[in-house]
């Protein structure tokens, strides 16, 4: 019974500083709604929900119920699966590290990434962010691939329509995004995480996640029904000033990423978020999706002009990706020690 009165209190004193996030609906006939609503959510906090994406409830369920499967074996079995030097498989507690400005070490949080699945005879396989995945063996955990290589398909196709809403908020055509060179051939990548039951205490540098804005394109995040993940609208702002995003049943938490935000010029917004752990076990997936290896990135054409130049110079998503793993994540080399 406590631990049922904590986790209320948790959302009740959670719930009173909620940032109040635009929905949108995909199964809307009303694109131009759509499109209103998207664009101001992306010039006010660069996140917003998205309900009814076509990915049913009881899948979703099913997907959530094996990453604990996972994330509920022996740490011996999960250290045989630790991440490659192409970021696929396990990452342990404090492997990452998101914000080394305010935290004392990494973030309390376990994880594992599955990649866009590429064979080792593939022309593409040596780029850096294509490779085969790193899967737990049947004889442990049956099914479990064929779950996560479905799901990995469904929110990729989530994604394309919301990249479509995107582009028409950007006054650009519908299918700019679809371009070969863009998501033709794109770097999507899940990563589940399990943040323990730990209470997070920003005054002593400890966070789930620490405070951090995403690397590319767009992320879909899905999540329990605990709270944790916090935005901040004003990264400038001293104090910061830090809303909850209220989980939502069905929908994905979506949110743009530093490379839309260039791509855009700054017209659009990369926020800031991180994760308070409240010592309750919490669960979400979170799928990164960016454009090709190859895609220069470089100010959209309908977001610059004399007034406005162009902010950043070009750059390819490979050379901008490749810098911010680097950034952010423990060296390999750590693990053999």
């Amino acid at each position: 019974m406590d631990d049922l009165k904590n986790q209320s209190l948790d959302a009740s004193a959670a719930s009173e500083n909620v940032s109040l996030l635009n929905c949108i609906d995909l199964s809307s006939p009303d694109i131009h709604a759509s499109v209103s609503l998207l664009k101001q959510a992306c010039l006010d906090s660069g996140f917003f929900y998205v309900i009814n994406h076509g990915i049913s409830q009881e899948f979703m369920d099913e997907v959530f119920y094996q990453s604990k499967r996972f994330f509920d074996l022996p740490v011996s079995d999960k250290m045989k699966l630790l991440r490659n030097e192409k970021n696929r498989g396990y990452t342990p507690v404090f492997d990452e590290h998101l914000d080394p400005d305010n935290q004392i070490h990494g973030d309390f949080k376990e994880g594992y990434y599955i990649g866009v699945e590429v064979p080792e005879n593939d022309p593409d396989w040596h780029k850096p962010f294509y490779a085969p995945n790193v899967w737990p063996t049947a004889d442990i955990l049956p099914g479990w691939r064929e779950t996560m290589e479905k799901y990995h398909r469904k929110a990729f196709e989530v994604a394309k329509a919301i990249a479509r809403i995107i582009a028409l908020a950007l006054n650009l055509e519908v299918d700019y995004f679809d371009r070969q060179e863009m998501l033709g051939k794109p770097i999507v990548t899940l990563r589940l995480l399990h943040y323990e039951g730990r209470i997070s205490d920003p005054e002593k540098g400890i966070y789930g996640a620490g405070a951090h804005s995403d690397f590319g394109f767009i992320t879909l995040l899905a999540t329990d029904e605990n709270y944790g993940l916090q935005i901040c609208k004003d990264k400038d702002a001293k104090p910061r000033h830090w809303e909850f995003v209220a989980p939502l049943k069905g929908a994905f938490v979506v949110n743009l990423a530093d490379l839309l935000e260039r791509w855009s010029n700054c017209i659009f917004r990369s926020t800031l978020h991180r994760v308070l752990g409240n010592g309750q076990d919490r669960y979400s997936i979170a799928c990164f999706v960016d454009p090709s290896h190859d895609c220069l990135v470089e100010c959209l054409p309908t977001c610059q002009s004399q007034e406005n130049p162009p902010k950043f110079p070009p750059i390819t998503c490979e050379t901008y990706m490749l810098q911010r793993y680097k950034d952010t994540h423990a060296d390999l080399n750590s693990y053999n020690k």
